[in-house]
């Protein structure tokens, strides 16, 4: 393979750098960084490229740790480069962030090539993975129990805003890349590379140690499975670069449906049309919810097969008050025409109901017209003439008809107290607590302060949106009726 021809294809056809690009390139010593910083060295005569060496020491290895820094600095001086070279203690940030290892690693690498880039004014961080990685990345992703998103591998260029590990502080620019300019090369044909120009590289012996996951499918695993299929690698990332064109496909219609469905957002809640979700394929209404926990938690990197299947079934089936629990305290919340995901209990109050703020007493005339928060008001109406059969059929939440003189003449809207008692309508004028009564109609726990009670004469006639009280009924031989109804402007 002419790796200097598929590199420059590959920048071409993936638009990874722009001619005149200053490129941080992470460097290990290894030979993937090493022929990496060699072909970008070749090519940026051509391209115009400034170069800029970045290597992380981890400080887990010793000696060998301490050669691969010096050899990465001596490599950038014999070639003309400039070079940063720092270190962190990558065991401590592993217990610190209870982070495997492996992880605690990338997310230190990550998180020093932004630190290098943003100081250097640079939009480019080139990395070394190539197809062997790839095909690695999608079985263990595959292993995890993994989406469309895994199961694309690694792509060859990703936005570094994206990462969901970066140390906190870090605020990379959304033009910010990581790029991949190996990534359809082989292991086996950057070593041969290596030879042919005669590089020197370094070996980690980190990467024989199995009982690092991605090791044990590189040495164990993959060359099991290459016994059955020798092609293995290349069909793994065959399987990457279709799932890669379905996902994007799929993200197109996700991102109208997002636009769409999309009612209320904050920096920690998210609000959609719950019969607009509801109306969506299934496919959509999954990446709805998994997309919006991450926005949520940047710190998210994967939600289950189990969660996301949890949160689906409730916004699918559930009613009003129903909730899903997702990682990291984040709940998914079916609203009367919400679906609502939001950080733990983080209020959002459904905008088709009119709601108090806690502690709210307001007086209103009858008849008469009475403004309330969020533009609702409150029409009160005395009626002559009335059906029953249309008042018990009423089917509106918002609208009440009740005996006028049980209302009498200085009735208000309040939020719940404590000890609140109700008698609802039905019960035969038995008495419950308010409190049970919203955790048996399942209103979410957060919203409940918020309801508005009418009262009159020291019992609450009505929660709004709820339930009638048993004394404010309109019976046969009621006198006179009394009309409310809530609308919004």
């Amino acid at each position: 393979m002419d790796i200097l021809r598929e590199v420059h294809h590959t920048i071409e056809v993936y638009h990874l750098l722009p001619a005149g690009a200053r490129v941080v390139v992470g460097v290990s010593g290894g030979p993937d960084s090493v022929a990496l910083l060699h072909v970008l060295r070749r090519l940026s005569g051509p391209l115009n490229l400034d170069l800029h060496v970045a290597h992380l020491h981890h400080a887990l290895r010793g000696a060998d740790a301490d050669a691969d820094a010096e050899f990465v600095a001596a490599l950038a001086a014999r070639w003309g480069l400039p070079c940063t070279i720092e270190r962190v203690d990558v065991q401590a940030i592993a217990e610190r962030e209870k982070l495997a290892l492996e992880e605690a690693a990338r997310h230190a690498r990550y998180a020093f090539l932004c630190r290098v880039a943003q100081r250097l004014g640079a939009v480019h961080i080139a990395v070394g993975h190539n197809a062997d990685d790839q095909a690695e990345t999608v079985l263990m992703h595959l292993l995890r129990g993994a989406g469309p998103a895994g199961l694309r591998g690694m792509l060859p260029e990703t936005r570094l805003c994206d990462y969901h590990l970066l140390a906190s502080g870090l605020n990379p620019p959304p033009e910010m890349q990581l790029i991949r300019p190996l990534l359809y090369i082989p292991r086996a044909d950057i070593e041969a590379y290596c030879a042919e120009q005669q590089l020197e590289t370094r070996f980690d012996r980190s990467n024989l140690d199995t009982t690092f996951f991605r090791n044990r499918l590189r040495h164990e695993v993959l060359p099991y499975l290459a016994q059955i299929n020798p092609r293995i690698a290349q069909r793994l990332c065959h399987l990457a670069e279709v799932v890669r064109a379905d996902y994007d496909m799929l993200h197109e219609f996700v991102s109208v449906a997002w636009d769409t469905l999309l009612v209320k957002e904050s920096a920690d809640m998210l609000a959609f049309n719950l019969a607009g979700w509801r109306g969506q394929p299934l496919a959509i209404q999954r990446a709805i919810i998994r997309c919006a926990a991450y926005q949520l938690c940047r710190s998210l990197r994967d939600v289950s097969f189990v969660h996301i299947e949890d949160a689906v079934r409730v916004a699918q089936h559930g009613v009003t008050g129903a909730q899903a629990t997702l990682p990291h305290g984040l709940r998914l919340t079916v609203g009367y025409m919400t679906l609502t995901i939001a950080a733990g209990e983080a209020l959002d109050l459904p905008p088709e109901k009119p709601w108090l703020q806690p502690g709210a007493r307001l007086p209103f005339i009858v008849p008469g017209e009475t403004s309330l928060p969020g533009g609702w008001r409150l029409h009160i109406q005395e009626v002559p003439h009335w059906n029953l059969e249309s008042i018990a059929n009423n089917c509106n939440p918002l609208v009440a008809w009740v005996d006028a003189d049980v209302l009498g003449d200085a009735p208000i809207l309040r939020t719940r107290q404590r000890g609140d008692t109700f008698q609802p309508q039905g019960l035969g004028g038995a008495t419950v607590r308010l409190s049970a009564l919203l955790t048996n109609v399942k209103m979410p726990r957060p919203w409940r302060d918020y309801v508005p009670l009418l009262e009159a004469g020291g019992q609450i006639l009505w929660v709004v949106g709820v339930r009638l009280s048993e004394a404010a009924v309109v019976r046969p031989d009621t006198q006179h009726v009394v009309y409310l109804r809530f609308t919004q402007a």
